[in-house]
Parts: structure tokens; sequence; C-alpha cells
């Protein structure tokens, strides 16, 4: 037997004949993925090992197709991966997403873009923990932290063309987290704002801030 579990429609059993079934057969055989198979993730758990690959990816590429065996545990996931925004932005929340993956485009544009009164738009931050080996000298001298990992900070300037062709390859990845500092006009307005309401009249934050 193969164990079906997670956003099926019918989590179950699934027996295995002679003639080999594979992995797209199970989840067929579950009643199908319960969710848009785009946006699914299919993890197999063999033994001690643990695989995840995106759904899609698996109809595309028939390799991906595996012959299952005996005491395999399929679980269908409905966009098991997020990543955390703050700040400047439409909305701060944790964002989940499919196993696909996404740009830091494509994060921007789920979270509603940035806060045009508010934002600064050359301060859109990505902060991630990487591994040593990927960052060469730029990781000398960093404290590794969890895992032997080190946090690192990546900036986006959105005011450089460049920077949009940039983020529509740049990966965003489980666990990141993404913060839009606000503008020094709209900090200067919120302070000046905060004052008018208790020592200043309004006539005076009006000419300091058109």
């Amino acid at each position: 037997n193969v164990t079906v579990l997670g956003d099926v429609k019918t989590p179950q059993r699934v027996p295995l004949t002679p003639r080999g079934e594979r992995l797209l057969d199970v989840i067929a055989e579950a009643g199908g993925t319960s969710q848009p198979l785009d946006r699914m993730t299919i993890e197999v758990t063999r033994g001690n090992a643990v695989q995840r690959m995106a759904a899609r990816d698996i109809v595309r590429d028939p390799r991906q197709n595996i012959i299952m065996r005996s005491d395999d545990v399929v679980t269908a996931l409905y966009q098991p991966y997020s990543f955390t925004v703050m700040g400047a932005t439409g909305k701060n929340d944790e964002v989940r997403f499919e196993g696909v993956g996404l740009t830091l485009a494509q994060a921007l544009g789920r979270i509603g873009g940035l806060q045009d009164d508010r934002a600064d738009p050359r301060g859109v931050f990505l902060f991630r923990w990487e591994r040593p080996s990927l960052l060469g000298p730029v990781a000398d001298g960093a404290q590794p932290g969890p895992g032997g990992l080190v946090p690192i900070i990546y900036q986006a300037d959105m005011k450089q063309p460049a920077t949009y062709f940039a983020a529509q390859h740049f990966r965003v990845r489980d666990g990141d987290i993404i913060y839009v500092a606000n503008s020094r006009i709209a900090s200067l307005q919120r302070f000046l704002g905060l004052l008018s309401s208790s020592i200043l009249p309004v006539a005076t934050v009006r000419t300091i801030v058109p």
C-alpha cells in the first residue's frame, strides 16, 4: 500500500499492483488534489528520506512521476511555503506561496506593492539566512547562526529601472522577511501630525509641510 494524505479529496491507503503505479496514479486514486494543481507541492516520504516537488513539475516532466513502493507516504500540500512582509506595503502579513516558487517582483505584487505615500522606494530589504559557501568573501567574519547559516540583508532600490528586471529573477525562499522602509518625508509628516494634534497650531504644520 501507499498512503496518500493532505489536500486530496479522499485521503486513503492505495493498494499497489504488479503493473507499477506511479505517483500521479495514486494521487488520482485519492480523488486528485482539492486545490488547483499549479499551487500544490507533493511530498514523498520513503523510509527516512523526504522529498518535495511542485505538482506541475511532475506533470510536465515524466521523469518526476516516479514508480511507487510499498509503505511510501504521499502528502499533497497547498502553498506550504511562506514569507513575511512588514513596513510600508499594502499589507503586513505572512504570505503563503506554492512549491513552484516566487520571485521578488511577484512577492511585491502579492502584497499590494509599495504604499505610494509612505514607502521609500530605495529601502526595500530582504532578510535571509544563507550558507556561507554561497556568499564567498561577503561572509568573512560573520557569526554563524542556526545550522551554520549566516544572516544577510539584500537591498533593492526600486527607483533604478534595472532593479525591476533583477526582481523578476531573484527567488524568494521559505522563511524570508521583506521589509519596506518608510520615506523620510512620511516620517516627518507623521511626526508633525502628532505635534499638530498636541501642542502646535495646524497653521504651523501646514507651513512646514506643503
